[in-house]
């Protein structure tokens, strides 16, 4: 009998590229509020608090979707999550698109972020299977790319897009090009190379009904290991720094405070996701070939806390700012590091589970920033208006981006008392 060879790496990348097609979408969701701030404000008569709370439905329901997305990539493959995922997020997409009032687009954002929750953690299972687990953290660096792909698109292009035809119609758009996204991976997308006649990289047990016993007992189990906790809790500031700067109040901030048109401002965040993205395949890669997870960690955290501490303390000129920005970005890249930490943490049959636990981090980040932010914008408002929208000065942002540095202190601590894996995978 032949022996059956690994699938080609074309098809590899092409099966994961459309699971990672909807993390790009999911991405572009993300961040997209960042640039139709005013538009949003105008249209449902809304401050800061209620902007980002807004914008944090999306966090809400994808955070609560994390342990339930990892659990069920396990059991049954991620085949079915992504096409269902996709299906969902058009159907959500276009309640926000034509939301008559805040609660249905509330509904609608609460919808996306439920829907593409599934993305992430199953390219993450597709790539044990269809990839050697020397390319693991090189796929999980691209994977976050082809998200800041998504979050880049909702800068400058997603501006004028909208400036052109008007926010609705452009989220109604969206809604389309996601429907057809779920059709392509139902038809072409497999768990394991197998299905398509190929060997399958992954050499643990496979997925099914009854493989992985309770799911109580493997939630507790993941649960059970120090660096689970550790690896869920650092990203909430390192990462949600971000997801808040980039996904909402980083546009704003720079046209009140520096002046900069929307444009300007939009494609400076863009800039900052794409460092982010270039940093986490350089930080990936140079962690496997270290051998060490922790010290490239903790280093690139100490670093991000310095860059912060100038971004929000300093009064920097606006182009300093903006390459401080991109260096932020790039050091918070680290982030993939902590994926990959987290898989070697557990037992490899458990590694889904652990996946989606550790992924709740940076979208929780997200999820308390940009209403914490909001929030203390509000409180600090001295009541200027332009337009119908609520002008804040230097101070109220200050004030604001403190609740990011306080969360990225508590992140370095937290770090340094991460067990070592030397990029090996736990066998108990």
């Amino acid at each position: 009998m032949t022996e059956r060879l690994h699938p080609p790496a074309r098809l590899s990348w092409f099966v994961w590229g459309l699971g990672a097609l909807l993390y790009l979408i999911a991405f572009y969701q993300r961040v997209a509020p960042a640039v139709i701030t005013d538009q949003l404000m105008n249209d449902f008569a809304i401050g800061a608090a209620a902007l980002g709370n807004l914008s944090a439905f999306y966090f809400y329901s994808y955070v609560a979707m994390q342990i339930p997305t990892g659990i069920i990539a396990d059991r049954w493959g991620p085949r079915k999550l992504l096409a269902s995922g996709a299906g969902v997020a058009a159907l959500g997409t276009a309640l926000f698109a034509f939301a008559p009032t805040l609660w249905w687009a509330n509904a609608g954002r609460l919808l996306i972020g439920a829907s593409v929750a599934v993305a992430f953690v199953s390219m993450l299972k597709l790539a044990t299977h269809w990839f050697a687990p020397r390319q693991f953290a090189l796929a999980s660096g691209m994977a976050l790319f082809m998200g800041v792909v998504g979050g880049v698109f909702a800068g400058v292009p997603l501006r004028m897009l909208v400036d052109a035809f008007g926010w609705r119609a452009v989220m109604g758009v969206s809604a389309l090009l996601t429907a057809a996204l779920c059709a392509a991976i139902w038809l072409r997308v497999r768990d394991d190379p197998a299905e398509a006649g190929y060997a399958s990289h992954f050499h643990g047990a496979g997925h099914g009904t009854g493989q992985h016993g309770s799911i109580w007992r493997g939630l507790m189990e993941v649960l059970s290991y120090r660096n689970t906790w550790i690896l869920v809790i650092v990203p909430i500031g390192i990462a949600g720094s971000v997801l808040t700067f980039a996904g909402l109040w980083g546009v704003p901030y720079l046209r009140q405070v520096h002046g900069l048109e929307t444009k300007t401002a939009a494609a400076i965040t863009s800039s900052f996701l794409v460092a982010w993205a270039l940093g986490g395949p350089i930080l990936g890669t140079w962690s496997e070939r270290m051998g060490r997870r922790k010290p490239i960690y903790v280093i690139t955290s100490v670093l991000v806390l310095i860059c912060w501490t100038a971004i929000i303390f300093l009064p920097l000129p606006v182009w300093p700012l903006a390459a401080l920005l991109v260096a932020t970005g790039f050091l918070s890249g680290n982030l993939i590091i902590g994926f990959a930490f987290a898989k070697e943490s557990v037992p490899a049959r458990l590694m889904g589970t652990a996946s989606g636990v550790c992924n709740m981090g940076p979208l929780m980040g997200g999820m308390f920033l940009q209403p914490a932010v909001g929030w203390m914008l509000d409180r600090h408002w001295s009541g200027a208006t332009a337009n119908g929208v609520r002008i804040y000065d230097a101070a109220a942002w200050q004030a604001g981006f403190t609740m990011m540095y306080a969360c990225v202190i508590l992140s370095l601590v937290l770090i340094c008392f991460a067990r070592e894996t030397c990029c090996k995978q736990s066998a108990n």
